[in-house]
C-alpha cells in the first residue's frame, strides 16, 4: 500500500496482478526511473522520452496530467503488476462533446507480449463507456510500430485509414495509421 496524502488516486483493478492508479506526483521517482530504463526503445516509437532529462521534468508531467485527469480532459494511469510500476495507460485526449478518447500506453520493455496493455485496454474502455464519458476510442500509431498496430486490431479496433507523414519522430515523417472501436 501507498501512503496516503492530498492528492485524489482513482484505482481501477484489472485483475489479481494487474492495477492502474491514475496519475498521482508521489510516483514521480518511479516514472523517472522507468522511462531512463526504457528510454533508447521508446524513441523508436515516441518522441517525447527524449524530453525526459530529470525527476523534475516528470514532475511536471504528473501535475499537469492530474489536472487534466481529475477535470475528464484526459485520464493519465499509472499500469503497475503486483505493485511494481511497469508502464503508462491514458487517454491523451478526449473530446467531450464527440465522446471520443485518444489512447496512448507503453511499456517497460521486460514485461512486454503479456497482455497487459490489452487487459488494461478492455477495463478502462469498459468502465469509461458505461461511465458515458466516450462512446469512440482511437488508437492512432506509426506504420511501422508493428506492436501497437497489433494490440489495436486484437482488441477489436478498425483500421480507418492512413495519415501521411503524420508524426515527426527521430528526425523523419512518419505515416500513422487510425484505428477505433466504438461502444454503444
Amino acid at each position: 500500500m501507498r501512503d496516503s496524502d492530498n492528492w485524489q488516486d482513482d484505482v481501477i483493478n484489472i485483475d489479481d496482478h494487474i492495477t492502474l492508479h491514475s496519475i498521482n506526483e508521489r510516483y514521480v521517482d518511479e516514472i523517472f526511473a522507468l522511462v531512463q530504463k526504457n528510454k533508447a526503445w521508446l524513441q523508436t516509437a515516441m518522441d517525447w522520452p527524449r524530453f525526459v532529462l530529470s525527476v523534475e521534468d516528470s514532475r511536471k508531467m504528473a501535475q499537469g496530467n492530474y489536472i487534466l485527469h481529475h477535470r475528464g480532459y484526459a485520464k493519465m494511469f499509472l499500469i503497475f503488476q503486483d505493485e511494481k510500476m511497469v508502464g503508462v495507460f491514458s487517454f491523451n485526449q478526449i473530446e467531450p462533446t464527440n465522446k471520443t478518447a485518444y489512447i496512448g500506453y507503453w511499456l517497460d520493455k521486460d514485461v512486454l507480449g503479456l497482455g497487459i496493455i490489452s487487459r488494461a485496454l478492455a477495463a478502462v474502455i469498459r468502465k469509461y463507456s458505461k461511465e458515458g464519458l466516450a462512446r469512440r476510442f482511437v488508437i492512432k500509431c506509426i506504420v511501422s510500430n508493428v506492436a501497437s498496430n497489433q494490440v489495436a486490431l486484437r482488441n477489436g479496433f478498425l483500421l480507418e485509414g492512413r495519415l501521411k507523414q503524420a508524426e515527426f519522430l527521430n528526425g523523419e515523417f512518419h505515416d500513422q495509421n487510425i484505428y477505433a472501436r466504438i461502444i454503444g
